[in-house]
């Protein structure tokens, strides 16, 4: 130990007491786990053995290493022939390998296909095609067929996914129901801005208007077709889910029928497709349509309706079938154009976005201006074949076989029509049905697509197809006979379609959205105009010319109070027709100057008749005048300025006087000042170009008014009035004439009733029969006056006959009649009493009590007519006037001395002569005369 200061000796207890411990701790772990250690040295033994195995093994396997050295350094041919067949194997496997690959293509294909995972079977083809093209596969001559099914696959693929795309863009397919609904009726009067597939949809806020704010107001789920287009991104291709129905959501099996096009390069194709196949769709939907609507309503109910008024039923109620049958087709057909546009929208902006992706030509874009291209087309064609009238039928079928002559649409060969047809051929055999079926089964087992539903057609659609060319210049199947009344029922859903419309049009296309109705202007102008004016002429005509036009009317009662002419009713309800009609389109004053013009041929027509009435056939010999008496008096002259003062003179006041006017107080209910006329027929720039200025807004549907009017503006107001103005002086007229005709025909009667000699040698019992032929004709005319006047011009007619009549008699007696006695005396009191109580039945108060005194005076004797005359110049005033005036006085004491001048004895007559003489010298000083 080194006990120096660097040793440890100064720690050796400290060593001891550890060395201690550690063999009391070994004896303790040894007594513990003595067993254990035991066994140990036995497991220790196995291991040196097993080393000691290993060392020789390692030694022998290196041993083996350098043999295997020394061998492989050696050379041997036959190993590359080893490795060559080793590597052909290796590439036989994998061709195995890829020929067992496509064969489960075909199962795969067509299970994608069946659930219309269109982009999964794009890509499972195109891998099959890459793989089968591959130069390793040219020589293998068992893919030869598939080679050709996969080639097949490629094009029915596409056809397949062309179809698909025409299948929902033309709602063919049962998930395009919700993109539209049918008509429902009173849709075109609560609604007629919205068509029938506005249920769902909703207008950009800056293109809504107030009416159709408030339908879109009810759409709490917005238009499908903006919430589409909001959430469409093409800036990436698409994606397919396969936990979905592609279908159900008809714009996302749109797009995803357009990727799949895409990715297999056949856009251009389906472009084109769709451009070639545009007209013939559209013109399919007008024909479903048509019939969809002809199954809904019977035909004969079409049938009561068209015949159940006969030819003058010219215009539809509301409730009317015709309106109803139409109203249906056109809101129905509108709907489905509408959700096709939508479907359009979506293929444009679908192919837009992949167009801008993937920088291929803009070309692909140009579809949608096609498709108004055509909307025009059949829209136009619509109206003019329910609008053509009768005459209009024979050149429209003929329209039908020539198509430079359709200038509407261009004509095309119905390609559901077959051109060959084999003969003694038993369609309905068992045999040739059984094979037919077996042929359609393995075409579509093998090549699926290529047999598609829609082309499969039967006899009797081939019989549908030609039943529905009807005579219309489309080919399309009339449903209700061809009428100018009928725009009242066209424009509405027409307008309300357009109107919709430009919330579909995509932006950055050619059309201009603020014009999209300015063709319904041309046609109006150009179509509709000329149509219009023809129809209206000849209904008028037709109503001028039938043999009982100026006949009183059996059913006047629900018209007037009092009968008119048939030709009068006629013509009213014609205009109110025409009238109601023309509420429903835009207030041009062209239309209103024809119903005007109308107005004034038919009171042309009325004054030609008045004047054929009162034309004598050959002129009156003294004067050369053609009319008669009456008419010419009331024309002009003194005699008709008096009775143009006694009629203003009448305590009537204006509506009172129409009154007398029925046709004139009717029309002037239809004038109506509208604010939202407009004048095509001066409506032109300074090229002679028709300027579209239309307010299309502010047109009413045809149910808007109860009340019937005539839009005019301030200028056709004008000659509106004028010719109403015209009616009214034609009926005063003709009261003028009637109040002259009743006076110069008693004027004629009384005249020529009145005998020059009444000395006769009996008193008769029996009025003179003039007198009772002049109350015969007198009764008749009040009769007939009663039935077809009102009181107020009965009354002008009549009043102050009775006064005429008694001055005609005293003139008649005092200057017509040379002779009169007792007897004669009394026969003319029998006249006058007779006529004075016939006058009081026509005219109230009636009295001929001058012609009664005249005679009472005769009868009386000379010296009671001298009292007489005395007594009026002593009374003057009322007694004065009441009085006879000198000459008839004067012929009064003649007619007392008439039967003594008579006499055959000189004495006799002298003594008479005498005595009148001192008598009218007498009656000269009474009455003031020398």
């Amino acid at each position: 130990m080194d006990p120096s200061s660097l040793g440890l000796a100064d720690q050796y207890d400290q060593f001891q007491e550890t060395h201690e411990q550690l063999q009391t701790a070994l004896k303790a772990i040894v007594n513990e786990h003595h067993q254990g250690f035991n066994s140990s040295i036995g497991t220790f033994h196995k291991i040196q053995t097993s080393i000691q195995s290993s060392q020789t093994r390692v030694r022998a396997l290196r041993s083996s290493l350098v043999q295997a050295k020394i061998s492989l350094g050696t050379t041997k041919p036959e190993l590359k022939g080893f490795a060559t067949a080793s590597q052909n194997h290796d590439d036989m496997l994998q061709v195995l390998g890829m020929i067992e690959q496509l064969q489960s293509v075909p199962e795969k294909l067509e299970a994608r296909i069946s659930e219309k995972q269109f982009l999964s079977a794009v890509d499972i083809l195109q891998d099959a095609l890459r793989l089968i093209r591959r130069s390793e596969m040219d020589n293998i001559g068992a893919l030869s067929d598939l080679r050709v099914y996969l080639s097949n696959q490629e094009h029915s693929l596409t056809d397949i996914l062309i179809e698909e795309l025409h299948s929902h863009l033309y709602l063919k397919s049962p998930y395009c129901e919700n993109r539209w609904k049918a008509h429902v009726r009173g849709q075109g009067r609560d609604a007629s801005a919205a068509p029938a597939a506005s249920v769902g949809k909703k207008r950009t806020p800056s293109a809504r208007s107030k009416s159709q704010s408030l339908i879109y107001s009810l759409e709490p789920s917005g238009r499908h077709l903006y919430r589409f287009l909001e959430t469409l991104d093409n800036s990436i291709p698409m994606t397919e889910d396969a936990s979905r129905n592609p279908e159900a959501d008809t714009f996302h099996y749109i797009q995803l029928i357009v990727e799949s096009l895409n990715k297999m390069s056949r856009l251009d194709v389906a472009v084109e497709s769709i451009e070639q196949r545009l007209p013939v769709e559209l013109f399919r939907v007008v024909d479903r349509s048509s019939i969809e609507v002809d199954q809904r309503h019977p035909s004969t109910l079409r049938g009561y309706a068209t015949n159940r008024q006969g030819k003058l039923d010219i215009s539809y109620d509301r409730d009317d079938p015709r309106t109803a049958i139409l109203s249906d087709m056109l809101w129905t057909l509108y709907a489905k154009f509408e959700a096709i546009a939508e479907g359009h929208r979506v293929l444009h902006d679908v192919i837009a976005g992949i167009v801008k992706r993937e920088g291929l030509s803009n070309a692909l874009m140009g579809g949608f201006k096609e498709l108004w291209k055509l909307y025009q087309s059949e829209i136009r064609s619509l109206l003019h074949d329910y609008l053509a009238t009768d005459s209009n039928v024979g050149s429209r079928t003929g329209q039908n076989n020539d198509a430079s002559r359709n200038m509407f649409r261009p004509s095309q060969r119905d390609k559901a029509k077959k051109l060959f047809r084999l003969s003694n051929i038993d369609n309905k055999s068992t045999e040739l049905t059984t094979e037919r079926e077996n042929l359609e089964f393995i075409l579509k087992t093998s090549v699926p697509g290529l047999v598609s539903d829609s082309r499969q057609t039967d006899g009797t659609a081939s019989n549908d197809t030609s039943a529905v060319h009807d005579g219309s210049a489309t080919g399309h199947k009339l449903l209700i006979e061809p009428s100018v009344f009928n725009m009242g029922i066209l424009l509405p859903p027409s307008l309300a379609f357009l109107n919709r419309l430009k919330e579909v049009v995509p932006p950055g296309t050619d059309i201009i959205t603020s014009t999209i109705t300015s063709f319904l202007d041309d046609f109006l102008i150009n179509v509709f105009h000329p149509q219009l004016d023809e129809t209206l002429g000849d209904l008028c005509v037709q109503t001028l010319i039938e043999l009982d036009a100026f006949q009183m009317d059996p059913h006047w009662q629900t018209l007037s109070q009092r009968p008119i002419f048939k030709g009068t009713s006629r013509f009213y309800s014609l205009i109110t027709a025409f009238c109601k009609m023309l509420d429903t389109l835009p207030h041009d004053q062209a239309f209103s100057h024809l119903i005007v013009r109308q107005m004034t041929t038919y009171f042309e027509k009325c004054q030609g008749w008045y004047k054929a009435l009162v034309t004598r056939g050959r002129p009156q010999a003294e004067t050369g005048r053609h009319l008669k008496a009456a008419a010419a008096l009331a024309e002009a002259g003194e005699i008709s300025d008096i009775v143009t003062d006694l009629l203003q003179g009448e305590d009537v006041n204006r509506a009172q006087l129409l009154e007398k006017k029925w046709l004139a107080a009717k029309l002037v209910q239809l004038r109506h000042i509208s604010d939202r006329t407009t004048d095509s027929s001066h409506r032109h720039d300074s090229s002679g170009r028709f300027q579209h200025k239309r307010r299309w807004t502010l047109v009413s549907s045809a149910e808007a008014r109860t009340d019937v009017y005539l839009p005019l503006n301030q200028d056709t107001a004008v000659a509106f009035d004028s010719v109403i103005t015209s009616y009214q002086n034609l009926a005063t007229l003709v009261l003028r004439t009637l109040h002259l005709e009743l006076r110069t025909h008693a004027i004629h009667r009384i005249r020529y009733s009145l005998r020059p000699s009444y000395a006769l040698d009996q008193l008769l019992d029996t009025p003179d029969s003039g007198i009772l032929a002049l109350n015969a004709d007198l009764v008749a005319f009040d009769e007939e006056l009663a039935l077809h006047f009102r009181p107020t011009s009965h009354r002008f007619i009549i009043t102050g006959l009775a006064a005429l009549a008694d001055a005609l008699l005293v003139d008649a007696a005092a200057h017509h009649i040379a002779a009169l006695n007792a007897n004669g005396a009394g026969r003319l009191q029998l006249d006058v009493l007779v006529l004075q109580q016939n006058l009081k039945n026509i005219e109230p108060g009636a009295s001929l009590a001058r012609a009664a005194r005249f005679l009472d005076l005769f009868a009386e004797g000379p010296d009671a007519v001298l009292a007489a005359a005395k007594a009026a110049r002593e009374g003057g005033g009322e007694a004065a006037d009441k009085a006879f005036g000198y000459e008839e006085m004067r012929a009064l004491l003649e007619l007392c001395y008439s039967e003594r001048l008579g006499s055959e004895r000189r004495d006799v007559a002298g003594s008479a002569k005498k005595g009148l003489d001192e008598l009218v010298a007498l009656l000269g000083e009474y009455m003031g005369r020398t």
